[in-house]
């Protein structure tokens, strides 16, 4: 039985070191540049090169302890609380989230963006094709991870099943006592699309109609008529509380994902989803729509 995502999770403890490595980076730039110390100065201090720390100070590779240890000694923090404070940043930074027990069936690229998605403060969301993973039922997830072939052989069923479980954990984000605020656009094909057959179908609308209810999920339906004038593909962006952690797009592919975090990019998905909640129905009409919907399944 996979484990329901509503089971209880103390607030933070999802938290992956993906964005905790984005704010230790950004932390110890800042002490750099406080210090009047080069970067290519503090990467010789850790026996790196200038293209390490730059990685090291945007947070896209762990730390060492030694390494950090070393730099607060450059930048004048030998002891005290702040010393002790940033040495535990690094290691927590280094600690796997939930999700690396999964990696055989999760790839990296992915990795990254379930860590981001726990830590974000608001997740805005436009899909063409499915509905987003936050907001799937069990069975419509183990459908789209099945890629519509229900008779497959136990080994590709079994990676199916641990897919469908990492879906329905990263949905526990939504019911944290600190939950972010999630707001998705429907293209309205999402609706008519019988992923998993017609009982599989009708219970994911339920589904919709249900988690419209919480507090923190917007859910908006793009009418037929207008879809594809606000934006030309599926993208998400999240926010997050931290000053440290710039605002990223989140472009998925086939093969791989993409992150924007530069501010024309941002503002530019931004603009894509201002206009698609203006152009889809209201959160009230969505919910009419997906009543009505419910009666013709």
């Amino acid at each position: 039985m996979v484990p329901s995502p509503n089971s209880p999770t103390p607030p933070g403890a999802d938290r992956g070191p993906t964005a905790r490595r984005i704010v230790l980076g950004s932390h110890l730039r800042r002490l750099r540049e406080r210090a009047g110390i080069k970067r290519a100065d503090a990467a010789y201090a850790i026996r790196g090169s200038d293209s390490k720390m730059s990685r090291l100070e945007s947070g896209k590779v762990g730390f060492k302890q030694r390494d950090v240890a070393d730099l607060l000694t450059m930048y004048g923090y030998t002891d005290g609380p702040e010393r002790d404070q940033v040495l535990a940043m690094a290691e927590e930074s280094n600690e796997s989230g939930w999700w690396a027990r999964y990696n055989d069936v999760v790839p990296g690229w992915f990795e990254d963006f379930v860590g981001l998605e726990a830590s974000a403060s608001r997740i805005s969301s436009y899909e063409l094709l499915f509905v987003p993973g936050l907001l799937q039922t069990e069975a419509y997830a183990r459908a789209v991870a099945a890629g519509g072939h229900p008779a497959l052989p136990p080994a590709e069923r079994a990676d199916v099943e641990k897919r469908v479980e990492v879906r329905l954990r990263r949905q526990r984000v939504l019911h944290r006592k600190d939950a972010p605020t999630f707001w998705v656009v429907l293209d309205e094909a999402v609706l008519h699309r019988p992923v998993g057959g017609r009982a599989v179908h009708r219970a994911q609308v339920e589904h919709l109609l249900e988690q419209s209810a919480l507090p923190n999920v917007i859910i908006q339906l793009l009418p037929w008529d207008l879809s594809g004038y606000g934006a030309e593909h599926a993208f998400t962006m999240l926010r997050f509380a931290e000053p440290e952690l710039p605002d990223l797009v989140y472009l998925e592919e086939m093969t791989g994902a993409s992150y924007l975090d530069k501010r024309v990019d941002v503002e530019r998905y931004g603009r894509s989803m201002d206009r698609l909640t203006v152009d889809a129905l209201s959160p009230e009409r969505t919910k009419q729509a997906l009543s009505k919907l419910l009666t013709e399944l």
